[in-house]
C-alpha cells in the first residue's frame, strides 16, 4: 500500500510539473493582454484618467498617466509574449500596489478585517497574476525561455 501511494504521488507531482509552464503562459497570454488593453484604454483618454489621477493626489498627473498608460501597455504585450518578463512583472505589481495604495486605499486597509473587499478591488487579479510571474517566472513557452536556450547552445559552441 505504501508503494502505491508512494507511486502516486510521485505521478501527482509529474503531472503538476507538466502543468507549470502552460499555467504560466495562460497567465501571461490572458494578463498581458487585460494590462496591454488597459494601457492603450488610458493613453486614448489622457485626460479622464488624468483627471483622476489628479484626485488622488499623485505627482504629475499628466507625466504620471502617461507613464502608466505606456507600462500598462508595453508591459503587457512583453509580458504576453514573456519578454524581460521578471522585470516586468516587477515594475507591473509596483504598479498595481500603487493603484491599490492611491485608488482603492479602504480595500487595501481592509485586507484583513473584510478579505472579499480587498479580493474585489480592482487592482487584485491584476497584482495576483503580476506577483505569479514575478515569482515563478515566464516558462518554457515564451521569449525569455528561447533566448535562454539559444545563448546556451551558443556559449556550447
Amino acid at each position: 500500500m505504501k508503494d502505491l501511494a508512494e507511486k502516486l504521488y510521485r505521478l501527482l507531482i509529474r503531472v503538476a510539473n507538466s502543468l507549470q509552464s502552460p499555467f504560466l503562459l495562460a497567465v501571461r497570454l490572458y494578463w498581458g493582454w487585460q494590462f496591454a488593453q488597459d494601457g492603450w484604454g488610458k493613453l486614448n483618454n489622457l485626460g479622464k484618467v488624468t483627471d483622476y489621477f489628479t484626485s488622488l493626489g499623485l505627482p504629475a498627473p499628466g507625466l504620471t498617466a502617461t507613464f502608466v498608460g505606456g507600462l500598462e501597455l508595453v508591459g503587457g504585450v512583453l509580458l504576453a509574449i514573456g519578454l524581460g518578463t521578471r522585470l516586468i512583472a516587477l515594475l507591473l505589481t509596483c504598479n498595481m500596489l500603487v493603484a491599490y495604495i492611491t485608488g482603492d486605499r479602504e480595500a487595501l486597509l481592509s485586507v484583513f478585517s473584510d478579505p472579499d473587499k480587498f479580493y474585489a478591488a480592482a487592482p487584485y487579479t491584476y497584482l495576483v497574476a503580476s506577483v505569479i510571474v514575478l515569482i515563478f517566472g515566464p516558462g518554457k513557452f515564451s521569449v525569455d525561455a528561447w533566448l535562454a536556450k539559444k545563448r546556451g547552445s551558443a556559449a556550447k559552441s
